[in-house]
C-alpha cells in the first residue's frame, strides 16, 4: 500500500492537495495531511509513509531540515519540496538534503501526479534492485547456519515437507544430497562448566564445539547440525563414499570420544554423546531423533560426560506414543492464531494417526480427547469466553467424564466442536469492527468543522492509526480519507440546498480554511460550484 504525506502550514493547500487531486489514479492508496514539520514527524513516526510532499517555509521545523531528519531515520521514505521561492539556492540546498524533486507553488494536478509517480518509480526500482538474485544469494549465505539449522530442526519434528521442495531447499542451502542415504544422529548436551555460562557465552562454545564436530568427523562424513528445542547440538551424519568402509562404524564411534576428549581438553568443559542407529533419509529421521531423546532420558538422565551407541532395534522403541498429537505446531499454537483450516488439518492427521495404530486402544483415545479439549478451553478462556458458550449441547457430553468409545465419535465432535468456535469469534470479530466503524463514522459527522485527521479518530477509540486505517479500509473498501470528503460533501450540498448560509460560512463549518479550497473540492466532487449548485435547487 502506497501512503502519501501532504505537509504545509498553510492547512487550505493541504487540504486542497489531499482532497482534490486524484491520488488513486497514480496508485496512492491513502494520503496523510500535516500542518507543521513538527506534526509531520510524529506522524512518520507511527506510519509508514512512501512519499513526503513539504514545503520549504514553515516556523519551527522547515522542510529543509525536515527532510534531513526524514533521510536520516527512515531513508527508504522520498520526498518532494513545494515552495513559493524561486531562489537557486533553495533548490540547491533541496538537492543536497536528498530530495526527489523541487516544485514550485502553484502547482498543477498534473504537474504534481507526474513528478509523485516518476518518484514511485524510482521507489520500486530500488526495492528490486533490493530484492534482486545477487542482494539474495548475499542474504542467504550470511544467514545460511541458521537456515539450515531450521530446516533440520523441522525434520527432527516431523514436519512434513515434500520431496521436491525438500531438495529444493536443501539446494539452496548448499547441503549436501542426503536423500535415500543411511544417516545416524549424534546428539550432544553441553554439561559442567557450561551449565554456568551466561547466554552469549555459550553461544560461543556451542559454535566451537560444532566446529570442532565437522572437523573431526569431516574424513569420512557429511554432517549437518542443529540446537534442539532441548537445548543439546544434533548432528545427521552420512558417509561420504558410497559404499562405506567397514571400519566406518568403529571409526565413526572411536571419533565422537574424540570430540567428547577435545572439548574437555581445549574448552574445559564436559559433553554427554549419545550416536543413534542408522535409518533414511528424511523418511527415519524423526523416527531416530524420538528414539535418541528417549534413550537421553531413560539411559543418561543426570550422569554426566557419558557416551552411548544405540542399537538398531533402537528406532522402535517409541512406536506405541503418539506422534500427530505433539509434533508442531500444536493445536494450542494453531487456535491462538486463528488457523482454523490448519487447526482442522491438524485434527484431521491425529484421527487418521489413532484410526491406522490406535483404533482399538481407550487409552490413547483418553490422551487425544483429554488433549483436545484442554486446547478448546484454552482458547476459549484466552478470548474471555466459556466453552459451554461456544459449543452448546457437546459440552455436556464432556461432563460425563469419558464421553467418547470411538475415533469417529470424537472426530465428529472434535470437528463439530471446531466449527462452533470458529463461528461464534467470527461473529464476534465482526460485531467488534461493525462497532467500530459506525463509532468512526459517527466522530467524523460530528467533528467535520474540526479535526477529523487520522491521529484524532485513533485516539478517539483509543487504536493505532495504521490499524484503524487498514480494518476501515477491509471492511468498507474505502479509504477512511474518501468517507471524510465524502461526509463534508454530502453535508455541503444538504446545506446548499436546506440552509440559507453563505457559502463561506459552509466552508467554515466543514473544516475549510479558505472558502476557495472548499470551492474547489466541491467541484471536483460535483462537477459544478457551491453557487452553481445552490441556484440548481433553489
Amino acid at each position: 500500500m502506497i501512503q502519501l504525506l501532504i505537509v504545509d502550514d498553510e492547512a487550505h493547500v493541504v487540504d486542497r492537495l489531499q482532497s482534490t487531486i486524484d491520488w488513486a489514479s497514480i496508485g496512492i492508496e491513502q494520503v496523510f495531511k500535516a500542518y507543521s514539520g513538527k506534526e509531520a514527524l510524529e506522524l512518520l513516526e507511527q506510519m509508514s509513509i512512501n512519499i513526503v510532499i513539504t514545503d520549504i517555509q514553515m516556523p519551527g521545523i522547515s522542510g529543509l531540515q525536515l527532510i534531513a531528519e526524514i533521510n536520516r531515520r527512515w531513508a527508504k521514505t522520498k520526498c518532494i519540496l513545494l515552495s513559493g521561492y524561486s531562489d537557486f539556492n533553495y533548490a540547491k540546498e533541496a538537492i543536497l538534503q536528498g530530495s526527489e524533486d523541487y516544485l514550485l507553488k502553484p502547482v498543477t494536478e498534473q504537474a504534481l501526479l507526474a513528478t509523485v509517480s516518476r518518484v514511485m518509480e524510482k521507489q520500486q526500482k530500488e526495492w528490486e534492485t533490493v530484492i534482486s538474485t545477487q542482494r539474495l544469494t548475499y542474504t542467504l549465505k550470511e544467514n545460511l547456519p541458521l537456515l539450515r539449522g531450521n530446516l533440520l530442526n523441522d525434520l527432527l519434528q516431523g514436519h512434513k515437507i515434500s520431496e521436491h521442495s525438500l531438495r529444493e531447499k536443501m539446494q539452496i542451502l548448499e547441503l549436501p544430497d542426503y536423500h535415500e542415504h543411511a544417516c545416524v544422529l549424534m546428539m550432544v548436551r553441553l554439561e559442567s562448566n557450561f551449565l554456568e555460562y551466561d547466554t552469549g557465552h555459550l553461544s560461543l562454545m556451542e559454535y566451537a564445539i560444532s566446529n570442532m564436530a565437522d572437523e573431526l568427523f569431516a574424513e569420512k562424513f557429511d554432517s549437518w547440525h542443529t540446537k534442539d528445542a532441548h537445548d543439546y547440538l544434533v548432528f545427521v551424519m552420512k558417509h561420504k563414499q558410497e559404499t562405506p568402509d567397514k571400519e566406518d562404524a568403529a571409526w565413526l564411534e572411536r571419533t565422537a570420544a574424540d570430540l567428547q576428549s577435545a572439548v574437555n581438553n581445549y574448552l574445559k568443559g564436559k559433553i554427554s554423546i549419545l550416536l543413534s542407529s542408522w535409518g533414511e533419509f528424511p523418511a527415519e529421521i524423526n523416527a531416530l531423533y524420538n528414539s535418541s531423546l528417549s534413550a537421553f532420558r531413560k539411559r543418561i538422565g543426570s550422569e554426566h560426560e557419558l557416551f552411548m551407541r544405540l542399537g538398531d532395534e533402537s528406532v522402535q522403541t517409541e512406536l506405541s506414543a503418539l506422534q500427530r498429537l505433539y509434533e508442531p505446531p500444536t493445536l494450542n499454537h494453531l487456535l491462538e492464531a486463528a488457523r482454523w483450516e490448519d487447526t482442522e488439518e491438524k485434527l484431521s492427521l491425529i484421527f487418521d494417526e489413532m484410526e491406522v495404530r490406535f483404533s482399538e486402544s481407550q487409552e490413547h483415545l483418553l490422551e487425544v480427547y483429554f488433549s483436545i479439549a484442554s486446547a478448546f478451553a484454552y482458547i476459549a478462556h484466552k478470548n474471555g469466553r466459556q466453552l459451554h458458550q461456544l459449543i452448546g449441547g457437546d459440552y455436556e457430553r464432556m461432563m460425563e467424564g469419558i464421553p467418547f468409545r470411538t475415533v469417529n465419535q470424537l472426530r465428529e465432535w472434535s470437528i463439530r466442536s471446531l466449527q462452533r468456535m470458529k463461528e461464534d469469534m467470527d461473529q464476534e470479530r465482526q460485531d467488534s469492527r461493525s462497532t467500530l466503524i459506525k463509532d468512526i463514522r459517527s466522530f467524523i459527522d460530528q467533528h467535520l468543522a474540526s479535526d477529523v485527521s487520522l491521529q484524532s479518530i485513533a485516539d478517539h477509540v483509543y487504536m493505532h492509526p495504521v490499524y484503524i486505517s487498514k480494518i476501515y479500509k477491509l471492511e468498507t473498501g474505502e479509504n477512511l480519507s474518501d468517507y471524510v470528503n465524502h461526509a463534508r460533501m454530502d453535508k455541503a450540498a444538504y446545506l446548499l440546498k436546506n440552509g440559507q448560509d453563505k457559502i463561506y460560512e459552509i466552508a467554515t463549518q466543514l473544516g475549510y480554511q479558505r472558502p476557495h479550497s472548499f470551492n474547489h473540492a466541491f467541484k471536483k466532487h460535483y462537477g459544478m460550484t457551491p453557487q452553481e449548485y445552490r441556484d440548481q435547487y433553489s
